[in-house]
């Protein structure tokens, strides 16, 4: 339903300047205005069922909040909220006195060149560049308020209420852009992943994992200049923009993959889970990006069926309809890359950290790392030292244990997803290492422990430098001899599972010589 538009020409002389042209842009739920600087947006007076702006002041309301909620990604662009007056003679205009006729949300005008998606198109979105938006939002949603009020939209019944309003609201249009055969098991795919796996849900939920968070988090509204720049958040309904952060991240992460780059989803999902320390995401992540996708595949057909827009948007709708609704089917599939377990270890400053994370970027897979999960279970923050003698307090060989447990845990969650995942740890006893590989053959993976070696005066020199310069590992030089001496040689794998690294020669050998070991991304997706 849908109030009877107010032409947005109406609009046009209100918000022009004297030295700039008016270029108009619609969306579904909004008419936006570039005029050289500025951006102002008018909600467009429709119900669409899940947003109402039909009344001025529910428009009003919406602008408020709008400028408000955005302020938490994006300081500094939302201005405010503006009137638009209509003189007696009927001269619309900006400000001033007369009739209130609407509002707009006033902004400054971000450049499209470092927008994400235009990035993405010119192949000038590179991996240091997914790290750093996954980085922000990690940091962003541990700020995001977290409260009764926004746990009860995690819950598999809030989950599954908007699921089957998706489905409702598509009805038969998703038969246009999917067979008949494919679309009922889109719907039947997703309606038995969530009601089969309640708990993982609940346990999100319990986890404090559901957050006030963005809600809309895809390509376009991505800014990447002078930082991190996210505008446009879900500012018209709580339902739609609480949620699991993993939600949040599974947007983005599926806008890229329909870009044709599931190497760059993947690397966002792994910094995102290690700089959150969620790697618990990852057994919900594919019903997220799903879900995700079905949104936008609703959206784009619900612009290709309005005759108010042009033919050049219900044509572009159409397209982007049958690639999301395709995705959101394909989402329960498996990664191009198989699952592995890579274990990555070695003595103190042997370079595994390093190793790890290079093996990491290779895979795009998450790295597990026994430091910052060590510091987790203890409630400090990654970079806090612990200053603990050999083998006492935080590295009590009973709490080491715990770690490791905990380590393969979060392996698991990610092997058991169909995705490579990559352990940071110094797997310095056989046991260690059986688990490990115990772990790889329940999820059918293979299993390679990459041993990082060096002298250990190259060791002690490392050690020496990290404690001048910081950084997550506690590793010292006081505790090196003690460690060194415990460490177990290895001796139990085979010669196709245990892979050793001179840590001394350039990183870029070592690199080169992993890739002939282990299955990589191909250097067609680099970027």
């Amino acid at each position: 339903m849908q109030t009877e538009l107010l032409a947005p020409e109406a609009f046009v002389g209100a918000l022009a300047k004297p030295s700039s042209a008016v270029e108009l842009q619609e969306t579904h739920c909004s008419w936006v205005f570039l005029v050289g600087e500025d951006v102002f947006k008018v909600k467009k007076p429709v119900d669409l069922g899940f947003l109402d702006f039909r009344t001025l002041a529910q428009r009003l309301v919406a602008c408020q909040a709008e400028v408000s909620l955005n302020s938490r990604l994006a300081d500094g662009i939302y201005l405010g909220v503006v009137p638009i007056r209509c003189e007696p003679g009927g001269h619309a205009h900006v400000g001033g006195s007369g009739e209130i006729i609407d509002y707009a949300v006033h902004m400054r005008r971000l450049p499209e060149g470092p927008r994400a998606d235009v990035r993405l198109a010119a192949f000038a979105l590179t991996a240091a560049m997914v790290d750093e938006i996954a980085t922000k939002v990690a940091r962003f949603h541990e700020t995001c308020r977290e409260g009764v009020d926004t746990r009860a939209f995690g819950t598999q019944a809030a989950i599954e209420r908007n699921m089957e309003e998706n489905f409702a609201a598509t009805g038969p249009l998703l038969h246009k852009y999917l067979r008949a055969d494919e679309a009922d098991e889109l719907v039947r795919w997703q309606r038995a992943f969530l009601r089969g796996h309640g708990e993982l849900f609940e346990r999100r939920v319990e986890e404090r994992r559901v957050r006030d968070g963005h809600g809309d988090l895809r390509l376009e509204h991505v800014y990447l200049r002078d930082g991190v720049t996210i505008i446009d958040c879900i500012e018209f309904s709580d339902r739609f923009r609480f949620g699991d952060v993993c939600s949040d991240i599974a947007f983005l992460s599926m806008d890229l993959a329909a870009h044709g780059r599931t190497d760059l989803a993947e690397r966002l999902l792994a910094t995102y889970a290690r700089e959150s320390q969620d790697f618990d995401l990852y057994a919900v992540v594919d019903f997220y990006e799903s879900y995700r996708a079905f949104v936008r595949g609703k959206i784009s057909a619900m612009l290709a069926e309005d005759p108010s827009m042009s033919h050049e948007v219900r044509a572009q709708s159409a397209r982007d309809a049958r690639r999301y609704f395709s995705l959101a089917l394909a989402a329960d599939r498996r990664s191009l890359l198989l699952p592995a377990f890579v274990a990555v270890g070695g003595v103190l400053a042997s370079g595994k950290s390093t190793i790890a994370s290079l093996v990491g970027e290779e895979l795009s897979a998450p790295v597990v790392d026994a430091d910052r999960t060590r510091k987790g279970m203890l409630g400090v923050a990654p970079t806090e030292k612990l200053s603990d003698a050999a083998w006492q307090g935080a590295y009590d060989p009973a709490f080491t244990e715990a770690v490791y447990k905990e380590v393969c845990r979060r392996a698991g969650v990610v092997l058991a997803s169909g995705r490579p995942v990559v352990v940071d740890a110094s797997f310095r006893a056989r046991s260690m290492r059986s688990d490990a590989r115990d772990l790889a053959i329940l999820h059918g993976a293979p299993f390679r422990l990459v041993e990082c070696r060096a002298p250990p005066d190259v060791c002690r020199a490392r050690l020496e430098v990290r404690e001048r310069t910081g950084g997550v590992s506690d590793g010292r030089l006081a505790i090196f001899d003690s460690f060194d001496a415990r460490f177990e040689p290895v001796a139990e794998l085979a010669k196709t599972e245990h892979t050793v690294l001179d840590t001394t020669r350039p990183v870029e050998l070592s690199i080169d010589r992993l890739r002939t070991t282990l299955d990589v991304w191909p250097k067609r997706f680099a970027g």
